[in-house]
């Protein structure tokens, strides 16, 4: 059961006081217990005065005076009991070996049978259970009836399936269910996980195992689904992994995943599409046959519009999709800061795509973190507007969600090797430099121009190879009022060396000042892809009280939205999750020419006459 220990120092239970940040120490409560004495379990946030460890999921807390509530700064997960279900029944032995699975298979994964309720009949039945460990400790169990009906455990850890069995290893294999892994296994390669949550390209519950699992590998085969699902999955996992070592497993014309290979063409078939399996392409030069699977996913899904915000006089301009760069610009307290920044949380809050920032003016840290907290929860920033359950949760979120990039230097190349730690250890899908004119320029280098170009293609690049979508603000040019005594709104080509700017955005944005009006208007100048949008304007209020922008009712009138977007977030998840019942993508569906071979396999497992014995 986690707990919260709280202390007046860490040395109380003999951390240090000081020290790196989120630096790794022992865990006090846990490590003499520990079979791996090797492991640093637990993590030392100084700043925020709390230690967790990722073990025992104790949690040491720094009290203040004025602490009045429990810090929610780690997720506590609940862990399924331990139950040692490893005698299968006769039936449940015989549909596996249907599968071409075979007995030691199921005891080295720890496979159970049993009764369980399921949402999705309102009732008990028969389910295989896949038991997911991490340190040998079991975490969480999904269950799966005949019919390809899933549940996990409400409140458990999200984990890779199989991930200890990586420790050790040079190489990895990374598949989309947990049938697909047991089959690597069949033939031999043990070292096989698979993502808990199907086809999605949502791979955050990858962050804490990145370190530990995954730095040290020299290969990671990718062996995920052929479906245009599967080929999501799989690009995120290469964005997270890095392309340059990732292998891409192929399964052939008439098979999609691994156990339909196992089934219809035995193992020497399946260690063949190991052995073939060739490396992501990253040396610019392709082939149709490297870029088929995308191909044919932009082929059945055609040009849909990309992500919107939700902000619908703007959403009718202009639509994001990553790999893409989009260019902010705006003369001085127009609020091009503000806006850009708002753009990246909705998307955030609607999408799940973790934010990068390198914003140095908006130094310092907590500064910057106490504007986003506001915008997320709606209210200002302060203990006489937030409630500190409001607090803890923001807090909470926006460590997992929002990251700050600080270096010594403000080199570009520095500042992309720090997004793509970021990209590989914590997932993020958008990455913001907030102002472009403070990157160190090397004017001895040549011309100017020169280097505005070669430093946006790198952005661009950066944002193609590593599958994010990336936001630049620029300011502009010094700008002359005209006879009116207002500036005029600026445009891509007012940013020294604008052309440039113009011709390497795939969007470009202004953000303007309606003085006369007391309204902040976005210009959409440019959209090079037409099925994300076209150029267009659109006006907003700004809220001084939450750094938060309104759209205008058709009467003119303001409705200010004060509301705490995290509680509207977790009500759409729960109603989300609801409707899907728990019916998650499988990956390995059991395909007509191996159904038939296991007879009644299936209606055998969500038989419910004859209960298990246990």
């Amino acid at each position: 059961m986690a707990e919260t220990i709280f202390l007046k120092h860490f040395s109380e239970v003999g951390l240090p006081d000081s020290g790196r940040d989120k630096s790794k120490h022992f865990c006090p409560k846990c490590h003499m217990g520990r079979t791996d004495k090797r492991d640093k379990s637990l993590t030392i946030s100084y700043s925020k005065g709390v230690a967790f460890c990722h073990y025992c999921e104790v949690t040491y807390a720094i009290k203040q005076e004025s602490d009045s509530f429990k810090p929610v700064y780690m997720k506590q997960y609940k862990k399924p009991a331990w139950k040692n279900n490893t005698q299968l029944s006769d039936k449940m032995v015989k549909y596996w070996e249907g599968r071409t699975i075979n007995q030691s298979i199921l005891k080295e994964l720890k496979i159970t049978e049993g009764v369980e309720f399921m949402p999705q009949f309102g009732k008990d039945v028969n389910t295989v259970q896949f038991n997911y460990f991490v340190d040998g400790e079991l975490v969480n169990v999904k269950y799966r009836t005949g019919d390809k009906k899933f549940k996990l455990c409400p409140d458990a850890e999200l984990v890779p399936y199989n991930i200890d069995s990586l420790l050790g290893c040079d190489k990895a294999i990374c598949v989309e269910g947990e049938v697909d892994c047991m089959s690597f296994l069949a033939i031999g390669s043990k070292n096989c996980i698979s993502v808990p949550n199907g086809a999605s390209d949502n791979t955050s519950y990858l962050d804490r195992f990145m370190e530990k699992y995954f730095d040290d590998k020299e290969v990671i085969y990718i062996a995920v689904d052929t479906d245009n699902k599967g080929v999501t999955l799989r690009n995120a996992l290469i964005a997270r992994f890095g392309a340059e070592r990732c292998k891409i497993v192929e399964y052939g014309d008439d098979c999609k995943d691994a156990n339909e290979v196992l089934c219809k063409h035995g193992e020497l078939a399946l260690r063949e599409c190991l052995d073939k399996a060739k490396y992501v392409p990253v040396d610019g030069v392709f082939e149709l046959d490297d870029i088929e699977d995308d191909l044919d996913l932009l082929f059945s899904k055609g040009l849909n519009k990309g992500a919107v915000i939700g902000l619908e006089t703007f959403d009718n301009l202009c639509s994001f999709e990553t790999k893409r760069l989009v260019v902010v610009t705006g003369i001085p307290t127009s609020g091009k800061t503000e806006f850009l920044e708002e753009m990246a949380i909705r998307l955030n809050l609607r999408y799940g795509w973790k934010v990068g920032f390198f914003s140095p003016e908006s130094l310092p840290i907590q500064l910057h973190a106490a504007r986003i907290i506001s915008r997320v929860v709606g209210k200002s920033f302060g203990t006489n507007s937030i409630p500190a359950n409001e607090y803890a949760q923001s807090k909470a979120y926006t460590n997992d969600n929002y990251f700050f990039v600080e270096p010594e230097s403000y080199d570009l190349d520095v500042i992309l090797d720090k997004f793509k730690f970021l990209v590989r250890r914590k997932g993020i899908k958008i990455a913001v430099i907030d102002p472009y004119n403070a990157l160190s320029i090397n004017e001895s280098a040549g011309n100017t121009a020169e280097q505005v170009r070669e430093m946006l293609d790198k952005m661009q690049r950066f944002a193609r190879r590593n599958d994010v979508l990336f936001f630049l603000m620029a300011h502009p040019k010094n700008m002359q009022k005209g006879a009116d005594g207002l500036y005029p709104v600026p445009t891509l080509y007012d940013i020294s060396g604008g052309a440039n700017f113009f011709n390497k955005a795939d969007f470009g944005i202004t953000v303007h000042r309606n003085m006369a009006e007391n309204l902040t208007e976005i210009h959409v100048q440019k959209v090079k892809f037409l099925h994300l949008g076209n150029k267009g304007m659109a006006s907003f209020a700004f809220n001084l009280n939450n750094h938060r922008y309104t759209e205008r009712q058709r009467d003119g009138s303001i409705k200010w939205d004060n509301s705490n977007w995290l509680v509207s977030k977790n009500k759409e998840d729960c109603e989300l999750a609801s409707k899907a019942s728990f019916d998650f993508s499988e990956v390995s569906e059991i395909q007509s020419i191996y159904d038939n071979a296991s007879s009644s396999s299936d209606d055998l497992l969500t038989e419910n006459k004859n209960p298990l014995p246990f």
